[in-house]
């Protein structure tokens, strides 16, 4: 074999033996990956839910946190932390029993009184009349009223005057009559409140509403049903809606999400493409809190950037990268996302209690002491709040980035996908320290979208894109009402009611407000120990 033979022969080998590294380095990759997935699949079965750290602190770990407690006499003494309730003692930690009074408080009362038969007056030894003495309440129950449907037929009055009518000049005069929800139509304020309520509210489908109104008697389809919800959203709640969005938009703090949903006509999309609804609410400003819901075809950031249009304070979001077209924004991180990271990436199986700690506890001990943190400071005004976040977690952030610098993980791992995405939201992990009203997390908007979700696994889908409006406005009314601790439905029934005559009116819209005098004082839910009292009293 000559020189250049051999030369070409030992260059095949070389270029062999880097293939065959490089599937071993893949299928290295693949195996821990696999590793990762059955990890987490196994503690999906059979580990704790909680991302809160349950493990002692291990030997020699996060001392950081530990000084109070390594400073502690536990021979030292203090009194008991006790909660007084309605004039005794309960120890702290332990959830009191309500009494009726405390449970019921908002309900009417209706006493009925059990008197005295005329026969029983008499007394049985002397025949004297029997005078009263005094009463008491010797059992206390809970009446349910069942929904009732009626018949409302308004009735107009036509007056002429006689004595023009005489000289062949009647004047007539009809009376005003309440406008209508819909023309030519027998839906009212209250019905198409109802059905929305038993929709948006309780997640009852619009199948089952049409078997509850046959057992009501009334036969109204789901077409029918639907055909309301639409119309009255695009027409009565639409507008609400818009003057909601315009209050979001001069707030200054705002949070974020976005959750999967479907369609099934959707000129140019397939049913089984996959659309979304977008959600946004405000932050811990202080202010009356608004929710609103917008469907979008597409994950797209630019519809954020279209609906926070005009938008300059803080926004708090997971780490979605559409979020990055945000310009105008100081962009929060959501650190529960990123707890969620590292709890992921826990092994499915501990081991001893005397082990070594692994990184992804440890990582997830930082993000646990931020929060525990954050509990404390929670019922401090936001100047405090901001100034305890910088003494107390300023120094665990600055232990957290050091130590993150020294990881080194397997590709392909749990553990190296926590690590990058921390990595990748450091640059918005700390704005929350700007502000004492901005959250540390994006809990508010995962908490609008879960009444959504559950809806959601009863309704599995919209049917096309004025339904999913509809829908996204009518969620938006419901849940900033929850929020203003409002009577939904009271709520509902009261801008149906008001707005065929509203509608080209922003004055008498924003009367509508759920946080308007006349909103608060017709549907507010009523305050513990306001007990409105009605009696049926038996002779």
């Amino acid at each position: 074999m000559s020189d250049q033979d051999q030369a070409v022969s030992g260059n095949n080998q070389q270029e062999l033996i880097k293939q065959l590294q490089k599937t071993i380095d893949e299928l290295r990759l693949d195996n821990a990956s696999l590793r990762a997935t059955l990890d987490k699949l196994q503690k999906m079965l059979f580990a704790p839910h909680s991302e809160k750290t349950r493990t002692k602190d291990f030997p020699g770990q996060m001392s950081l946190f530990d000084e109070a407690e390594s400073e502690a006499d536990p021979s030292a003494k203090e009194p008991p932390v006790s909660t007084l309730v309605e004039g005794y003692a309960r120890k702290k930690g332990r959830s009191p029993k309500s009494r009726y009074e405390e449970i019921f408080s908002s309900l009417p009362v209706e006493k009925v009184y059990c008197s005295v038969a005329d026969e029983d007056r008499v007394c049985p030894r002397c025949g004297s009349e029997m005078i009263h003495l005094g009463e008491e309440v010797v059992r206390e129950e809970l009446k349910i009223i069942p929904a009732e449907v009626k018949r409302i037929q308004y009735v107009q009055e036509t007056v002429i005057c006689d004595t023009c009518k005489k000289n062949d000049m009647g004047i007539i005069t009809k009376a005003q009559v309440p406008s209508p929800l819909f023309q030519h139509s027998y839906a009212s304020p209250s019905t198409v409140a109802h059905i929305m309520y038993q929709k948006y509210v309780m997640s009852n489908p619009l199948y089952r509403q049409e078997k509850d109104w046959e057992q009501m008697g009334v036969q109204i389809s789901r077409a029918t049903m639907a055909n309301w919800i639409i119309k009255a959203g695009q027409d009565y709640i639409q507008p609400v809606f818009e003057a909601m969005h315009r209050h979001l938009i001069e707030r200054g703090f705002i949070n974020g999400d976005e959750t999967p949903c479907q369609v099934l006509h959707e000129e140019g999309r397939r049913p089984q493409q996959k659309s979304y609804m977008w959600l946004y609410c405000t932050g811990e400003d202080g202010l009356p809190p608004i929710a609103l819901y917008e469907y979008q075809p597409s994950r797209g950031g630019y519809n954020a950037n279209a609906f926070l249009k005009g938008f300059d304070g803080f926004f708090t979001c997971d780490g979605y990268q559409g979020y990055n077209v945000l310009k105008k924004v100081t962009r929060c991180a959501c650190w529960a996302h990123i707890r969620r990271y590292w709890f992921d990436a826990l092994p499915g199986k501990k081991g001893t209690s005397d082990r070594s700690p692994e990184l992804s506890e440890i990582g997830l001990d930082y993000c646990n002491k931020l929060f525990d943190i954050e509990a404390e400071l929670k019922d401090l005004s936001p100047d405090d709040r901001k100034a305890g976040r910088l003494e107390k977690e300023r120094p665990i952030l600055d232990a957290f980035w050091k130590w993150l610098e020294g990881l080194t993980p397997a590709k392909g791992t749990r553990l190296a996908r926590a690590v990058k995405y921390t990595w990748d939201q450091k640059p918005y992990a700390e704005n929350y320290l700007l502000d004492g009203r901005c959250s540390i997390s994006n809990n508010l908007a995962e908490n609008c979208a879960r009444p959504y979700v559950i809806g959601r696994k009863n309704f599995l889908f919209h049917d096309t894109v004025n339904g999913a409006n509809a829908s996204a406005a009518i969620y938006s009314l419901i849940e900033t009402a929850k929020r203003n601790r409002l009577n939904v439905y009271r709520y509902l029934n009261t801008v149906l009611l008001y707005m065929p005559d509203y509608i080209n009116e922003p004055d008498g819209i924003e009367e509508l407000m759920p946080w308007s005098e006349m909103i608060r004082s017709n549907c507010g839910m009523p305050e513990r120990g306001t007990e409105r009292l009605t009696s049926n009293k038996q002779e």
